[in-house]
């Protein structure tokens, strides 16, 4: 995948830990963000595994995500107040109305609006909208964090097939 233009994780390497667990994020919201460059829509929808997994598909759940974890759990709103899918495998689904540009400005969307819904906690602040109970924002940023690393990997994986393919 194309690395993006700055990595904010190696400008935060002093910087106190919220910091870094935000650079961190956005760097791995870019990266998936980036899995998209220079594809042709059927390169971005095209399936090579048997799940519903696509380029396009991993950035549309990315921004299910976003909603999951920084409007959920924080505003206590429903998934249907929200607006977004029930579960994890419904945001797989692509529409005609998915296209690539579309598909990244709602991500582009979700995590700033992730970014302004946490600028006024701190780390040990207790999200209450999990149905897990209460947790707090440092374990929410690394939940995060390793799903949007589990998701790069398998971008990476994808866009290789498909540009070398």
């Amino acid at each position: 995948m194309p690395a993006p233009s700055a990595a904010f994780a190696e400008n935060a390497v002093h910087q106190p830990a919220r910091a870094q667990f935000e650079a961190f994020i956005d760097d791995h919201r870019n990266m998936l963000d980036a899995c998209l460059d220079g594809l042709t829509q059927e390169q971005a929808r095209r399936s090579l595994v048997a799940s519903r997994t696509t380029l396009l598909g991993l950035v549309k759940h990315a921004a299910f995500v976003e909603k999951v974890w920084f409007d959920e759990a924080i505003t206590c709103r429903s998934r249907i107040e929200i607006g977004i899918p029930a579960t994890p495998d419904e945001t797989f689904i692509l529409t005609d109305q998915d296209t690539i540009a579309s598909v990244r400005q709602a991500h582009r969307e979700a995590c700033e609006a992730s970014r302004q819904a946490t600028s006024l906690l701190d780390l040990d602040d207790l999200l209450r909208g999990n149905r897990r109970g209460p947790l707090p924002l440092h374990w929410v940023y690394l939940h995060v964090l390793r799903e949007l690393a589990q998701h790069c990997g398998h971008a990476d994986i994808l866009r290789e097939q498909i540009l070398n393919g």
